[in-house]
């Protein structure tokens, strides 16, 4: 892998020079498989759901994978930073692979769902993996176009991806979308180990196995709350108490996982790892559902659906390039307002959309712009996060960032998704109103998304990282 260029020595190559592009080729290799199964899942799911009897529980296909990852966010960052982040990017791709076979032959949604718990856990160890190495491998001026460049990653299996995966899904079948990628998973591991460093400080942190236990308990509390949540509609006291005991764990294990300050928003980093948490609850939790109603409100096929997440995507590509390039000169806790504020008007477009009872293909560009707010915003939340953070301890810096991250996609998906399960027609239609609400309530997340970004710039000193003496009580 390569290395920063030494402080003195002229402007730092880009990731494509020939310091940085062995590594920059390994990780846009890695991402692009990432965002193919995303997109290719994304688009099938409608499919899967009602062949295995699942729509009503449609939500926890997607809740379900992000949980895992919550669990594989927290492991994954001290392991990084005493071993390198070679052994938990290859354990991740692992349990990816075997989530992903799992899913292919599942005879029942609930065992589907054990798939994606697999593969989850495996996509949060690869994540947090990938942003140590570029915080390792990147000087600070250059981590904003590698962004860009993990960004445009996206962009081929969001062109291809959908249409690919819908057609395999109606004319084959579902199933072979999911085993589609694991000889994939196989291919670019082997490719791109090698070249993954195994360096680290040598000493694993001595709060990594509380960190390791709060994980867990949130991981827990995160799925009985989803599961809680999508069973209240029937009224039992079994529902009551799962949701009420895993909001209770999440409550109790997040505090002692993020900075001190993140959930009221301190400034500085603090307010940059809630950003990242609302930016992902919002989009989310809405582009879950986005599929499935244009499949059962505007009659499109699964294929045609899934060029939404397609518009999405290249808009996420689009905003992630202006960052790095047009933008570069702006301050960056504006980034974090401007693209809370794109997100919220296009969510605030598709509520309109979704009532006017216009046609579904202009979802596509509605979509589209609010990729492209997620690019402009996410980005930027990881680059101050590498910024801020010490370079020892970035590995639990990008595992803090990628907590909030899933955490938000858990909670955004699981709320809209317990909303649908209670209210919902179960894919027979005539639930318009219903999706124009549940959108709404996102909206507001994503403008308490641009409030929170006005508060990410560092106060006269860098931030606490997580793990430091600073992280506990928020």
């Amino acid at each position: 892998m390569s290395s920063p260029a030494p402080a003195g020595e002229g402007p730092a190559p880009g990731p494509l020079s020939r310091a940085h592009r062995a590594t920059t080729i390994s990780i846009v290799a890695f991402i692009t498989l990432v965002a193919f199964e995303n997109m290719a899942v994304a688009t099938a799911m409608p499919v899967a759901a009602e062949a295995l009897d699942g729509v009503r529980a449609y939500g926890l296909a997607f809740s379900s994978f992000l949980t895992a990852s919550l669990l594989g966010n927290v492991v994954a960052g001290p392991w990084a930073d005493a071993r390198g982040p070679r052994a938990p990017l290859a354990a991740g791709a692992a349990l990816f692979a075997a989530g992903q076979l799992l899913c292919a032959l599942a005879p029942t949604f609930p065992l589907l769902l054990a798939g994606r718990l697999l593969a989850g856990g495996g996509g949060g160890l690869v994540v947090v993996s990938l942003y140590v190495v570029v915080g390792a491998a990147y000087p600070d001026a250059v981590r904003p176009r590698m962004f860009g460049f993990m960004a445009a990653a996206w962009v081929l299996p969001a062109v291809l991806g959908p249409a690919v995966a819908g057609a395999v899904a109606q004319h084959l079948s579902w199933r072979a979308v999911f085993g589609g990628v694991v000889p994939l998973a196989a291919l670019v591991a082997l490719v791109i180990l090698p070249r993954v460093p195994t360096g680290g400080t040598g000493v694993l942190d001595p709060t990594t196995r509380g960190r390791a236990l709060r994980g867990t308990l949130l991981a827990a509390g995160a799925g009985a709350l989803q599961v809680g949540a999508e069973d209240l509609s029937g009224g039992g006291a079994p529902a009551v108490v799962l949701t009420v005991a895993g909001a209770a764990l999440v409550a109790v294990a997040l505090p002692g996982l993020l900075p001190r300050g993140t959930l009221r928003a301190a400034r500085g980093l603090p307010s940059v790892i809630a950003v990242r948490g609302l930016y992902t609850a919002a989009f989310f939790g809405t582009e879950s559902f986005v599929p499935l109603f244009l499949v059962t409100e505007r009659g499109m096929d699964p294929a045609q659906a899934g060029l939404a997440l397609t518009g999405g995507a290249i808009g996420w590509f689009t905003g992630s390039t202006l960052q790095g390039r047009s933008l570069s000169g702006w301050p960056r806790h504006r980034l974090l307002v401007v693209g809370g504020l794109v997100v919220a008007g296009a969510i605030g477009c598709l509520v309109a959309l979704v009532l006017s009872g216009a046609s579904g293909w202009l979802v596509v560009g509605v979509w589209a712009l609010a990729g492209c707010g997620m690019g402009v915003g996410m980005a930027t939340t990881s680059v101050l996060t590498l910024r801020m953070a010490a370079p020892a301890e970035r590995g639990l810096a990008s595992s803090a960032l990628q907590l909030s991250d899933n955490l938000g996609g858990v909670l955004g998906i699981a709320v809209v998704g317990s909303v649908y399960a209670a209210v919902g027609s179960a894919g027979r239609g005539g639930d318009a109103p219903l999706f124009a609400g549940m959108f709404a309530g996102l909206l507001l997340v994503a403008l308490l998304s641009a409030a929170t970004g006005a508060r990410g710039r560092a106060p006269g000193a860098q931030a606490p990282a997580p793990g430091s003496t600073t992280v506990g009580a928020p």
